[in-house]
């Protein structure tokens, strides 16, 4: 079922997945079963919704960007979305998946593992401590990790000038551009449009938040994570 839905959805969604694409998907798949069982990784579970609400709706920033060969870093990456997904269907990205906690990355080594992926990076660590990989990145990329305006704070700082960060929101995401705005600017972004798909299969709509690097971040940001939380930008 979860080849079949996939083959159908990237159709639906107009993309087309590499020669081994399919069955990365299945392994990633099954090892997210198993491991979710012991490690509450995901809410979502069952072939039909882990195909459709996370590996198709984690693909969608091909529709709008060519990330063949560009260095992408998913920022609380989690159990690997979308940063996993967007590997498997573009197996040329060079990859870095940062989250805080080790038993995540652990995980997703092994799924790199299981699937033969190679060209990705691992770090163990907080969000708010770019350090030496501070605008670095072609692209950041997040899903349903935080607020945009904080979300902003946290990835921006990752991607050098000229870069994109996508936020893959869901389908209520106005209020929090509204709110954002403000935080786009003084990181050094500037929001260059939200778009709007269709999760094939689904009634869903979901938005990507697409926010263009256009100056340096200035050094004091991010802020420590207490401090946005109490005085978000």
């Amino acid at each position: 079922m979860l080849e079949k839905i996939l083959q159908e959805g990237f159709e639906t969604m107009g993309l087309k997945p590499q020669e081994n694409s399919i069955k990365n998907f299945r392994a990633y798949y099954e090892l997210l079963e198993e491991r979710n069982k012991v490690m509450n990784l995901t809410a979502i579970s069952g072939e039909e919704d882990c195909a459709r609400l996370h590996f198709l709706d984690s693909s969608a920033p091909l529709l709008i960007e060519n990330m063949a060969g560009k260095k992408v870093i998913d920022v609380g990456t989690g159990a690997g979305f979308p940063g996993m997904p967007l590997k498997i269907m573009e197996n040329s990205i060079s990859l870095t998946l940062l989250d805080s906690l080790d038993k995540r990355i652990r995980f997703l080594q092994d799924v790199a593992a299981e699937a033969g992926l190679d060209g990705i990076e691992f770090v163990h660590g907080r969000a708010e401590e770019p350090g030496e990989m501070r605008e670095s990145f072609d692209y950041a990329v997040s899903r349903a990790v935080a607020r945009l305006s904080m979300l902003c704070e946290f990835c921006l700082p990752y991607v050098k000038v000229g870069g994109t960060f996508l936020a893959l929101k869901g389908p209520a995401a106005g209020e929090e551009i509204d709110e954002a705005k403000k935080a786009i600017s003084i990181l050094g972004g500037k929001l260059e449009q939200v778009y709007e798909y269709a999760v094939p299969g689904t009634d869903l709509r979901h938005n990507m938040v697409v926010i263009r690097k256009v100056s340096p971040t200035p050094r004091k940001y991010p802020r420590r994570f207490a401090l946005m939380k109490k005085n978000p930008l």
